[in-house]
């Protein structure tokens, strides 16, 4: 992630139905979302900072395991972990080292032995959450490390790669480069049950006074037919940005693929028909990522800009540039990256005695096309920053949300649950169902919504304050007091895409 101040409009916007529910008979409620109910809230996990270096498995666990439990609490339903620092590898691979942000050394397992990313998975889903693997495709060797593994690609194939700046890239000018970074995220889609592949906003490097990226040769070979080289580094880039969304979809088309780039497109005095009223480091025009056209292509399927400015900021406004990313991205699901640190550090403007958090969430929902907020970095949000988390859990995110849908990849409702009962078990009274009948994974269920409502409440299931838990398990405890009182519990199941089926009833006593 990168918040340096270096610093085609699209109007459609992603209406949820909203429609009231109505209880027909005694075991079927059909439910459709509301947009109150649907929010994307994520958490990046970042391990190119050094945080799990030199910990121990157990300890490791430990500390992610806390993590979860915390985030979870604050209501967060995805988590965005960081698997591919620098073409290596927090998870078993064949094709790239591990990495040495999990071991300390390049190359080297972990021992005693896990799998980070599978452990996370297992974790994230158990907890009812997502586990989006977030790689940098680029970047083949930060600043700070000095020893490459002898299976590293940068080893392996030095001609794919260029220096700059004290970092070692593969070069977006290189097809091979493409080829075999989508080869890799091929390997990850393919052995493990994520839920998203998300990347971050590397693209080209971020423009360092004095230095020249190296791709005069590329150039020759492969940019005869571009009108200059900018044009043909936004080429490569897209071209690489259409083939790893074609590699992702190809393998399962479920996994949604999202893209976290710099918070400013352009500047208006770069482009004044497009452009923000910002002075910044520009997508387009530094890092060669042309981010509106990937979104309005439908190549990336949820666009999340690290809008990491404070409210007032002279350079990026945060409300200029929250406002901006509504009114140009709204082709795909959008999501706002906030900064946790900065968010507490800095006065409202228009009240000073209180922190931007309250004034960002309020921009958040004037805007018709932000779809939620993804927290960087997670640890901040877990170690109460500014009471940042307890606001969450308190207040923002009080209630559990579903992910939002998006119909683009499929938009059709798994069946309702089956065979609702209660049991008396040793652990105490539960709830039990049975998956509904699926055929592929468009009508299969992979989660349940459990929604709890009192005797005399009408069943309402666009009402998020209603829902108890969001599951993958199969079974709900209940809990049981003294038999006296009546609730009516509403099961639902949810399909990989989030959508949303019918909800089957059960009256108990508790």
């Amino acid at each position: 992630m990168n918040s340096r101040i270096l610093i085609s409009k699209i109007a459609m916007a992603l209406v949820a139905l909203v429609v009231m529910v109505s209880c027909g008979s005694s075991d079927s409620v059909r439910s459709t979302s509301s947009a109150a109910k649907r929010e994307f809230r994520g958490a990046w996990i970042q391990a190119v900072n050094g945080q799990f270096i030199g910990m121990s498995t157990r300890e490791m666990q430990r500390t992610l395991t806390y993590q979860l439990d915390e985030l979870w609490k604050d209501g967060v339903n995805a988590i965005i972990f960081q698997v591919r620092p620098e073409c290596d590898a927090l998870y078993k691979s064949d094709i790239e080292p591990w990495s040495r942000f999990l071991t300390g050394q390049q190359g080297l397992a972990p021992s005693p032995y896990w799998d980070p990313l599978q452990w996370m998975i297992d974790e994230c889903h158990k907890r009812g959450m997502e586990l989006h693997a977030w790689i940098n495709p680029y970047r083949a060797r930060t600043k700070t490390t000095k020893d490459l593994d002898a299976r590293h690609i940068a080893v392996k194939r030095p001609d794919l790669c260029f220096e700059y700046d004290g970092l070692l890239l593969l070069n977006p000018g290189c097809p091979e480069a493409k080829d075999y970074i989508c080869r890799v995220v091929d390997d990850i889609v393919k052995r493990y049950d994520i839920d998203g592949l998300h990347i971050d906003d590397y693209f080209y490097p971020y423009p360092a006074a004095g230095q020249v990226i190296n791709d005069d040769a590329q150039y020759a070979r492969y940019g005869t037919s571009f009108r200059d080289r900018g044009d043909w580094r936004r080429d490569n880039v897209n071209v690489f940005i259409k083939q790893l969304s074609k590699t992702i979809h190809d393998r399962k088309p479920w996994v949604k693929f999202g893209v976290s780039p710099f918070g400013i497109y352009r500047n208006k005095k770069s482009a004044p028909n497009v452009g923000s009223d910002t002075n910044g480091t520009q997508n387009y025009d530094d890092l060669y990522a042309d981010v509106l056209l990937w979104v309005n292509n439908g190549w990336v399927d949820y666009c999340v800009p690290q809008l990491y400015w404070e409210i007032g900021h002279k350079a990026a406004d945060y409300k200029t540039l929250i406002t901006w990313w509504n009114n140009h991205s709204a082709n795909r699901p959008l999501y706002i990256g906030e900064d946790v640190e900065r968010t507490v550090k800095y006065p409202d403007p228009a009240n000073p005695n209180v922190n931007q958090m309250g004034a960002k969430f309020n921009l958040h929902k004037q805007m018709p096309n932000v779809n939620g907020t993804v927290l960087w970095y997670a640890k901040a949000a877990v170690d109460n920053v500014g009471n940042y988390g307890s606001a969450l859990r308190g207040k923002y995110w009080r209630n559990r949300a579903l992910q939002p849908v998006m119909p683009f990849i499929d938009g059709k409702s798994p069946k309702k649950p089956r065979k609702l009962k209660t049991l008396d078990t040793e652990d105490g009274l539960v709830l039990f169902w049975t998956a509904p009948k699926g055929n592929g994974w468009k009508d299969e269920a992979v989660k349940y919504v459990v929604y709890r409502f009192g005797a005399d409440e009408k069943i309402n299931l666009s009402d998020p304050s209603k829902i108890v838990s969001v599951t993958s398990k199969q079974h709900y405890k209940l809990p049981y007091k003294d038999g006296s009182t009546r609730y009516t519990y509403v099961v639902t199941a949810l399909d990989r895409m989030s959508n949303e089926s019918n909800g089957a009833v059960k009256r108990v006593k508790l």
